[in-house]
Protein backbone atom coordinates (compact mmCIF):
# COMPACT_ATOMS: atom_id res chain seq x y z
CA UNK A 1 0.00 0.00 0.00
CA UNK A 2 1.35 3.26 -1.31
CA UNK A 3 1.36 5.68 2.14
CA UNK A 4 2.94 9.07 2.96
CA UNK A 5 6.22 9.24 4.63
CA UNK A 6 6.44 12.92 7.04
CA UNK A 7 9.18 14.24 8.45
CA UNK A 8 9.76 13.45 12.67
CA UNK A 9 8.98 16.75 14.27
CA UNK A 10 11.36 18.57 16.97
CA UNK A 11 9.31 17.68 19.88
CA UNK A 12 8.46 14.13 18.54
CA UNK A 13 12.02 13.52 18.53
CA UNK A 14 12.65 14.55 21.65
CA UNK A 15 9.98 12.23 22.99
CA UNK A 16 11.73 9.55 21.09
CA UNK A 17 14.97 10.56 23.02
CA UNK A 18 13.29 10.57 26.00
CA UNK A 19 11.50 6.99 25.58
CA UNK A 20 15.47 5.67 24.87
CA UNK A 21 16.46 7.37 27.92
CA UNK A 22 14.00 5.78 30.17
CA UNK A 23 13.69 2.09 28.59
CA UNK A 24 16.12 0.81 31.10
CA UNK A 25 14.73 2.66 34.33
CA UNK A 26 13.52 -0.50 36.87
CA UNK A 27 10.09 1.12 37.71
CA UNK A 28 7.62 0.07 40.04
CA UNK A 29 4.52 1.73 40.80
CA UNK A 30 2.15 2.18 43.69
CA UNK A 31 -1.56 3.59 43.20
CA UNK A 32 -3.47 4.79 45.97
CA UNK A 33 -7.19 7.35 45.76
CA UNK A 34 -6.48 10.24 48.12
CA UNK A 35 -9.16 11.57 50.42
CA UNK A 36 -8.52 15.36 49.14
CA UNK A 37 -12.25 16.87 50.98
CA UNK A 38 -10.54 19.72 52.67
CA UNK A 39 -8.80 20.84 49.50
CA UNK A 40 -11.85 20.80 47.15
CA UNK A 41 -13.34 22.59 49.88
CA UNK A 42 -10.39 25.32 49.92
CA UNK A 43 -10.84 25.40 45.92
CA UNK A 44 -14.59 26.19 46.38
CA UNK A 45 -13.87 29.45 47.94
CA UNK A 46 -11.75 30.69 44.82
CA UNK A 47 -13.26 32.14 41.72
CA UNK A 48 -10.01 31.16 40.35
CA UNK A 49 -7.92 28.15 41.81
CA UNK A 50 -4.66 27.59 41.01
CA UNK A 51 -4.77 24.12 38.76
CA UNK A 52 -4.02 20.60 40.53
CA UNK A 53 -0.79 19.96 38.25
CA UNK A 54 0.22 23.45 40.65
CA UNK A 55 -0.89 22.16 43.23
CA UNK A 56 0.47 18.25 43.32
CA UNK A 57 3.75 20.16 42.13
CA UNK A 58 3.99 22.00 45.04
CA UNK A 59 2.68 19.26 47.35
CA UNK A 60 5.22 17.13 46.28
CA UNK A 61 8.32 19.44 46.97
CA UNK A 62 6.76 20.27 50.55
CA UNK A 63 7.04 16.37 51.26
CA UNK A 64 10.63 16.18 49.47
CA UNK A 65 11.89 18.65 51.63
CA UNK A 66 11.31 16.05 54.17
CA UNK A 67 12.58 13.24 52.89
CA UNK A 68 15.77 13.30 51.36
CA UNK A 69 15.31 9.96 49.62
CA UNK A 70 12.86 12.24 47.22
CA UNK A 71 15.50 14.26 45.83
CA UNK A 72 18.06 11.31 45.43
CA UNK A 73 19.19 10.54 41.76
CA UNK A 74 20.94 7.24 40.76
CA UNK A 75 23.93 8.35 38.81
CA UNK A 76 26.41 6.16 36.93
CA UNK A 77 29.79 8.63 36.13
CA UNK A 78 32.08 8.35 37.50
CA UNK A 79 31.06 5.75 39.21
CA UNK A 80 27.58 4.37 40.43
CA UNK A 81 25.65 6.37 43.06
CA UNK A 82 23.12 8.52 44.81
CA UNK A 83 22.93 12.05 44.53
CA UNK A 84 21.30 13.74 47.00
CA UNK A 85 20.02 17.28 45.52
CA UNK A 86 19.97 20.44 48.34
CA UNK A 87 16.22 20.82 47.09
CA UNK A 88 13.64 19.44 44.71
CA UNK A 89 13.12 20.19 40.89
CA UNK A 90 9.75 19.47 39.47
CA UNK A 91 9.35 18.73 35.44
CA UNK A 92 6.01 19.41 34.47
CA UNK A 93 4.37 17.23 30.99
CA UNK A 94 2.97 20.28 29.08
CA UNK A 95 0.57 18.96 26.21
CA UNK A 96 0.41 22.00 23.23
CA UNK A 97 -0.60 21.96 19.52
CA UNK A 98 2.73 23.48 17.48
CA UNK A 99 2.08 23.09 13.93
CA UNK A 100 -1.10 21.09 13.95
CA UNK A 101 0.71 18.70 15.80
CA UNK A 102 0.08 17.30 19.13
CA UNK A 103 3.27 17.70 21.39
CA UNK A 104 4.16 17.49 25.07
CA UNK A 105 7.15 19.06 26.29
CA UNK A 106 8.61 19.49 29.80
CA UNK A 107 8.51 22.78 32.18
CA UNK A 108 11.20 22.95 34.86
CA UNK A 109 9.85 23.93 38.21
CA UNK A 110 12.34 24.63 40.90
CA UNK A 111 12.02 24.64 44.32
CA UNK A 112 8.37 24.96 44.60
CA UNK A 113 8.19 24.16 48.21
CA UNK A 114 9.48 28.15 48.72
CA UNK A 115 7.00 29.48 45.79
CA UNK A 116 3.72 30.69 46.03
CA UNK A 117 1.14 28.70 44.55
CA UNK A 118 0.19 31.27 42.67
CA UNK A 119 4.25 31.69 41.20
CA UNK A 120 3.94 27.92 40.73
CA UNK A 121 0.39 27.80 38.64
CA UNK A 122 2.08 30.89 36.62
CA UNK A 123 5.41 29.13 35.56
CA UNK A 124 2.89 26.07 34.19
CA UNK A 125 0.01 28.04 32.62
CA UNK A 126 3.27 30.36 31.03
CA UNK A 127 4.43 26.95 29.57
CA UNK A 128 0.80 26.11 28.29
CA UNK A 129 0.07 29.32 26.41
CA UNK A 130 3.36 31.11 25.52
CA UNK A 131 5.28 30.68 22.50
CA UNK A 132 7.78 27.67 22.53
CA UNK A 133 10.75 30.38 21.95
CA UNK A 134 9.23 32.32 25.50
CA UNK A 135 9.65 28.91 27.72
CA UNK A 136 13.28 28.49 28.72
CA UNK A 137 12.96 24.86 29.55
CA UNK A 138 11.44 24.54 26.08
CA UNK A 139 14.22 25.96 24.44
CA UNK A 140 17.34 24.15 26.24
CA UNK A 141 15.65 20.68 25.34
CA UNK A 142 14.65 21.50 21.65
CA UNK A 143 18.00 23.18 21.10
CA UNK A 144 19.97 19.83 22.00
CA UNK A 145 16.93 18.05 20.12
CA UNK A 146 18.09 19.56 16.88
CA UNK A 147 21.99 18.25 17.16
CA UNK A 148 22.84 15.39 14.68
CA UNK A 149 22.43 11.91 16.40
CA UNK A 150 25.67 11.38 17.58
CA UNK A 151 25.92 14.22 19.56
CA UNK A 152 22.78 14.20 21.01
CA UNK A 153 23.48 10.28 22.23
CA UNK A 154 26.58 12.33 23.97
CA UNK A 155 24.33 15.04 24.92
CA UNK A 156 21.75 12.39 26.97
CA UNK A 157 24.44 9.97 28.67
CA UNK A 158 26.22 13.33 29.77
CA UNK A 159 22.87 14.67 31.29
CA UNK A 160 21.82 11.88 32.38
CA UNK A 161 25.02 10.48 34.52
CA UNK A 162 26.78 13.20 35.93
CA UNK A 163 24.08 14.12 39.34
CA UNK A 164 24.11 17.86 38.56
CA UNK A 165 23.73 17.79 35.21
CA UNK A 166 20.82 15.77 35.02
CA UNK A 167 19.44 17.60 37.80
CA UNK A 168 19.87 20.81 35.37
CA UNK A 169 17.75 19.13 32.87
CA UNK A 170 15.44 16.40 33.61
CA UNK A 171 15.01 17.42 37.59
CA UNK A 172 14.15 14.99 40.68
CA UNK A 173 10.59 14.52 39.87
CA UNK A 174 7.45 14.36 37.06
CA UNK A 175 4.19 15.12 37.08
CA UNK A 176 1.97 14.24 34.48
CA UNK A 177 -2.00 13.61 34.14
CA UNK A 178 -4.96 13.51 31.55
CA UNK A 179 -7.49 14.27 34.19
CA UNK A 180 -8.19 17.43 31.69
CA UNK A 181 -8.69 15.02 28.76
CA UNK A 182 -11.12 12.83 30.87
CA UNK A 183 -9.30 11.19 32.98
CA UNK A 184 -7.58 7.65 33.00
CA UNK A 185 -4.89 5.53 34.70
CA UNK A 186 -1.50 6.88 32.97
CA UNK A 187 1.76 4.93 33.94
CA UNK A 188 3.98 7.46 32.42
CA UNK A 189 7.67 6.68 31.85
CA UNK A 190 10.59 9.01 32.26
CA UNK A 191 14.32 9.35 33.00
CA UNK A 192 12.92 8.80 36.63
CA UNK A 193 13.44 8.62 39.70
CA UNK A 194 9.68 9.47 40.47
CA UNK A 195 6.81 10.26 38.54
CA UNK A 196 3.64 11.02 40.16
CA UNK A 197 0.25 10.94 38.06
CA UNK A 198 -3.42 12.16 38.70
CA UNK A 199 -6.81 11.76 37.93
CA UNK A 200 -10.20 12.99 38.15
CA UNK A 201 -11.98 14.33 41.04
CA UNK A 202 -14.43 11.41 42.10
CA UNK A 203 -17.64 12.19 43.33
CA UNK A 204 -16.46 10.58 46.79
CA UNK A 205 -13.75 13.22 46.53
CA UNK A 206 -11.06 11.63 46.09
CA UNK A 207 -8.43 11.86 43.85
CA UNK A 208 -6.58 8.87 42.38
CA UNK A 209 -2.62 9.08 42.48
CA UNK A 210 -0.01 7.03 41.43
CA UNK A 211 3.66 7.29 42.03
CA UNK A 212 6.35 5.48 40.12
CA UNK A 213 9.72 5.43 41.09
CA UNK A 214 13.32 3.52 40.41
CA UNK A 215 13.19 0.55 42.74
CA UNK A 216 17.20 1.52 43.04
CA UNK A 217 16.56 4.49 44.84
CA UNK A 218 13.94 3.31 47.60
CA UNK A 219 11.54 1.00 47.91
CA UNK A 220 7.58 0.59 47.89
CA UNK A 221 7.51 0.89 52.02
CA UNK A 222 8.99 4.41 51.84
CA UNK A 223 6.16 5.16 48.98
CA UNK A 224 3.22 3.96 50.82
CA UNK A 225 4.74 6.64 53.86
CA UNK A 226 5.14 9.23 51.13
CA UNK A 227 1.72 8.78 49.59
CA UNK A 228 -0.38 9.20 53.60
CA UNK A 229 1.88 12.33 53.93
CA UNK A 230 1.12 13.69 50.32
CA UNK A 231 -2.74 14.01 51.16
CA UNK A 232 -1.91 14.90 55.20
CA UNK A 233 0.37 18.28 53.09
CA UNK A 234 -2.87 18.84 50.38
CA UNK A 235 -5.28 19.02 53.27
CA UNK A 236 -3.31 20.80 55.56
CA UNK A 237 -0.55 23.49 53.84
CA UNK A 238 -2.18 23.44 50.42
CA UNK A 239 -5.76 23.75 51.76
CA UNK A 240 -4.60 26.56 54.00
CA UNK A 241 -2.51 28.33 51.31
CA UNK A 242 -5.83 27.93 48.95
CA UNK A 243 -7.43 29.56 52.02
CA UNK A 244 -5.50 32.69 51.87
CA UNK A 245 -5.80 33.67 48.37
CA UNK A 246 -9.79 34.21 49.56
CA UNK A 247 -10.47 37.61 49.23
CA UNK A 248 -12.34 39.67 52.36
CA UNK A 249 -15.75 40.51 51.71
CA UNK A 250 -15.90 44.59 51.18
CA UNK A 251 -17.56 46.14 53.99
CA UNK A 252 -21.39 47.10 52.80
CA UNK A 253 -21.80 50.92 53.39
CA UNK A 254 -23.29 52.05 56.08
CA UNK A 255 -26.43 54.35 55.26
CA UNK A 256 -27.12 57.29 57.25
CA UNK A 257 -30.11 57.41 58.95
CA UNK A 258 -32.15 61.18 59.00
CA UNK A 259 -33.12 62.47 62.46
Amino acid sequence: MRGTTRKISMPRRLVFDLMRASSDVPFVSLRRPLNVRPLIDARALLKRSPGWAAIFVKAFALVAKEQPVLRTLYVKWPWPAFYELPRSIALVAIARIEDGEDCVLPQKVPAADTLPLTEVDALIRHAKNAPISEVPAFRKMLRATRLPLPLRRLFWVVGLNFGRQRANYFGSYAVTSVAAYGGGELEALSPGPFILSYGLVEPDQTISVVIRWDHRVCDAALVARVLTRLEQVLNAEIAAELRGLVQPAEPKPVRAVAT
